[in-house]
């Protein structure tokens, strides 16, 4: 007798026969209960989930001569010849092989006809991605309003590809892959009707390889029977299709903790010469430092996972790794993945890839080790430096102080009685607020025609230093121009270092250089700190205004002229604050 693959033997012909879509199956079966079956169907998941299988049982329960229900009896007539594929109302189209617009065509003006075997015609267009932009115009129409005795039924690995005019005409459901439990459940149930004698383990690792497809695993079973004539064990698994057990990503898992470089070259060329491909290694012991970090940071995790069939093998090695180093594990080997797509020795990379984490391994416990004898070596240095370090603030904190209680005590009579460190720390606190010369010429020129015409244009200054330099303007922009004065212009700045850097010989040069250009002449830069200006022309404006209500005499105006070159010689070493003056 002539064998029957068993996928094709195996392959469900009720919904109840049917693997992992329950939630698919009770929606149908309602459907066709309650008479309110679609025009069209969309079935959309991954290879070997049970689509166009859905679909055939689909269109037997909705056309069984015993009435439609929620199964079909699969011994009618027309159960049986649509199984066998006998019935020209229930087509299989192939839309990889039919995907152009003639053949759309055909079968739109076929779908006006009525049956002539059973109640309804139904069109199961499998891998419908496949069809042209011109064919899913065609189609479009007949979807949508089909003779009310026409279903549709679209099946696809691939919905991204539909036009969303198609998707929106269709009942969509989407397949999920099969479980491993329920996998294994069904490859047992095959084993014992077929009398196959299977390991647990080994249909666990068969279900596994399949990723969620039960024909997949199926045909596996199948492939592996025929060659251990009915006895299927978990290393003839691994011997037959190429897989690698746990224990052995173990191995090389405990070298790299290890840092055994020898041991792990010796485990990579056991494996190579096992027939094992680098990169199919590389991609498993990624998986497996992956299930490592999933049970070491989740608890109970062992079901995230259908690779760990040994839980507490997993959970002893995760115990010898820290978290930091799982992640960098992963990181590496991901990286080494993705360059072994273009590796001329695949296997060569493989090596560097596990040498590089033992070497990982060996740098950290070095840095480790020296961070701990040099923690206890330079204890007592790293506390002496600390001392030292609180000790100089607190003498900066003191002086600071001082220099507050000096500027606060400026017009007080024991001003001459302080001590000398008091005295010494009070021109310090007032040396920033240097003030240039002839300061009286630029309070007089801060309303002049001159200033106003420099005001004005000075937003074309900034941004020409801006174009000049960008690292001169970012100091510059905190100043304003104040005042005027023949070829020279006073700009005020709100902050010391701002107006320091600003004077540097390079960046004044870059600023004097705009103001020709811009301003049409060439003018000096002088600067002042913005609160000393505010100050000196407040105190000017209060001294014109005592000056008008008095009346003096012209030896007292000479007499007071003639004086002030001391008093700003006078402010200039000691600062305004502790500069008193007395009539």
């Amino acid at each position: 007798m002539e064998h029957i693959a068993l996928y094709r033997a195996w392959r469900p012909q009720s919904f109840q026969d049917m693997v992992g879509q329950q939630h698919i199956i009770q929606t149908l079966q309602n459907a066709i209960r309650e008479q309110r079956v679609s025009h069209a169907y969309l079935f959309s998941g991954p290879r070997g989930t049970g689509k166009t299988t859905a679909a055939k049982v689909l269109a037997k329960a909705v056309n069984c001569e015993r009435g439609a229900g929620p199964e079909p009896c699969n011994e009618c007539p027309s159960c049986l010849r649509i199984t066998a594929g006998n019935i020209m109302d229930v087509q299989e189209i192939d839309a990889a092989s039919n995907r152009g617009v003639e053949e759309i065509r055909d079968l739109r003006d076929k779908v006006k006809y009525a049956p002539t075997e059973v109640r309804r015609k139904v069109y199961i267009i499998d891998e419908v991605h496949m069809l042209t932009t011109e064919a899913f115009n065609a189609l479009l129409k007949t979807l949508e309003e089909p003779p009310p005795h026409v279903m549709f039924i679209l099946a696809t690995t691939e919905p991204h590809k539909l036009p969303a005019t198609i998707i929106s005409r269709c009942q969509r459901f989407d397949f999920r892959r099969v479980a491993l439990e329920e996998q294994v459940r069904r490859l047992d149930e095959i084993c014992r009707k077929e009398g196959i004698s299977a390991d647990e383990d080994a249909l666990q690792y068969i279900a596994r390889l399949s990723e969620g497809g039960m024909r997949d695993a199926v045909s596996i079973l199948d492939q592996i029977s025929s060659f251990t004539e009915g006895k299927v064990t978990y290393q003839q698994v691994l011997g037959m299709t190429g897989g690698i057990p746990s224990e052995q990503f173990a191995r090389l898992a405990s070298a790299i903790l290890e840092g055994d470089m020898g041991k792990l070259l010796e485990y990579v060329e056991q494996l190579m010469q096992e027939g094992k491909s680098a990169d199919k290694c590389l991609e498993n012991l990624l998986y497996y430092f992956r299930d490592l970090l999933m049970i070491k940071m989740v608890p109970g995790a062992d079901h995230l996972t259908d690779r760990v069939l040994n839980p507490e093998a997993f959970r002893s090695m995760a115990e010898g790794y820290s978290r930091d180093r799982l992640f960098n594990t992963v990181e590496i080997l991901n990286r080494y993945l993705g360059e072994m797509k273009y590796a001329t020795h695949p296997q060569t990379l493989f090596e560097v890839a596990l040498m590089k984490l033992c070497s990982m391994s060996e740098e950290k416990e070095a840095s480790s080790s020296a961070a701990v004898s040099g923690a206890s070596a330079g204890a007592a240095g790293d506390l002496a430096a600390l001392k030292q370090q609180i000790s100089a603030l607190e003498k900066k904190l003191e002086q600071a102080l001082q220099s507050g209680s000096v500027a606060s005590a400026a017009g007080d009579a024991g001003a001459s009685r302080r001590p000398a460190a008091t005295q010494a720390a009070a021109p310090r606190a007032s040396a920033p607020s240097k003030l240039p010369p002839q300061l009286d010429k630029y309070i007089a020129g801060k309303d002049s025609t001159d200033f106003s015409a420099v005001s004005r244009q000075w937003s074309a200054v900034l941004q020409g230093v801006k174009e000049e330099k960008v690292t001169v303007h970012a100091w510059f922009v905190d100043g304003e121009p104040v005042s005027v004065v023949d070829d020279a212009i006073l700009v005020a700045f709100k902050n010391t270092i701002h107006r320091d850097t600003t004077e540097k010989p390079a960046n004044r040069q870059v600023i004097e250089s705009v103001f020709a250009t811009r301003l049409g002449k060439p003018y000096r830069l002088v600067t002042i700190l913005l609160r000393d200006w505010n100050e000196v022309s407040q105190k000017s404006s209060a001294q014109q205004g005592t000056e008008e209500l008095r009346l003096e005499h012209e030896h007292e105006d000479a007499a007071e002229k003639k004086g002030e070159p001391w008093i700003d010689e006078a402010i200039q070493l000691f600062g305004e604050d502790l500069v008193v003056i007395k009539e």
